[in-house]
């Protein structure tokens, strides 16, 4: 009892490590069923099937090329607007700043499908064609409130008198913020990005509202697919996300620690 005290903190994070990874693992052992019918609920039989063709399923890749050109598009055009409203938010004072702070992490706070109304009323009332356009501009108004958010807290923890030392070695404005300023906000806007591209694979809730009838997005593929059997490959593109994922995590842990090694 002694030990298990002591260790108690250490436990509980294994433990809820445990919880979060189990799923994916079961994920991942699915990958490798062929199963009997239609679902993929039950062990029948191990196979390599699914991973030597993950396209095997009508429509499948076709919707997970869509997800990561909206993605990667969102990430790009949240990061960019993101970053620069984070430092206007971090170093100037200007009227309706707080308001301003205030409507960046209302999206962040907000309900999604509130939110996935509203934008949808929006096009309508601008008869603006509901597809590939909506959903990414979607993608980037919810997306842009967690890159201020990572982008902000770097910024505000960036030491000043750098900078003003970059000025006084007679570097030019463009010279300080590409040599100084952008490589000490990069963690914070890698993260951001990061996290946008996630969040905009991933969304499902958003997605329906304003994607119109004909564009369906890997998610919406898997919601879908599911009122008749979810196939194999989806277990095989989960499972490539998630390695995928965790690879970068890894990467950029051990970048960062080699940095650490090296300074």
């Amino acid at each position: 009892m002694k030990w298990v005290r002591a260790h108690l903190v250490v436990l509980a994070g294994l433990l809820a490590l445990a919880y979060l990874v189990l799923p994916n693992l079961v994920v991942l052992a699915f990958s490798f069923n062929k199963p009997v019918g239609k679902f993929n609920y039950e062990w029948n039989e191990f196979s390599t099937d699914a991973w030597t063709n993950p396209c095997g399923v009508a429509d499948m890749c076709q919707s997970l090329s869509l997800s990561l050109r909206i993605a990667v598009l969102a990430t790009v055009g949240a990061t960019v607007l993101g970053t620069m409203v984070a430092f206007a938010l971090a170093r100037y004072r200007f009227r309706g700043r707080s308001a301003t702070t205030a409507m960046i992490f209302l999206p962040m706070a907000m309900p999604e499908v509130v939110m996935a109304a509203s934008l949808g009323t929006l096009f309508l009332n601008m008869r603006i064609p509901f597809g590939f356009t909506t959903i990414l501009i979607a993608h980037i108004m919810f997306c842009l409130s967690f890159v201020v958010t990572a982008v902000k807290a770097r910024v505000m923890s960036m030491d000043p008198r750098l900078e003003q030392a970059a000025q006084d070695l007679y570097a030019t404005p463009t010279q300080t913020f590409l040599r100084v300023t952008l490589p000490l906000a990069a963690p914070g806007i890698a993260a951001g990005a990061l996290l946008s591209f996630a969040l905009s694979f991933d969304d499902f809730i958003i997605t329906q509202f304003n994607s119109g009838p004909t564009t369906v997005t890997f998610p919406m593929f898997v919601w879908g697919a599911s009122q008749r059997g979810i196939p194999v490959q989806v277990n095989v593109i989960g499972t490539a996300m998630f390695v995928a994922a965790v690879a970068l995590t890894v990467a950029g842990q051990w970048l960062g620690n080699r940095r650490k090694a090296t300074a």
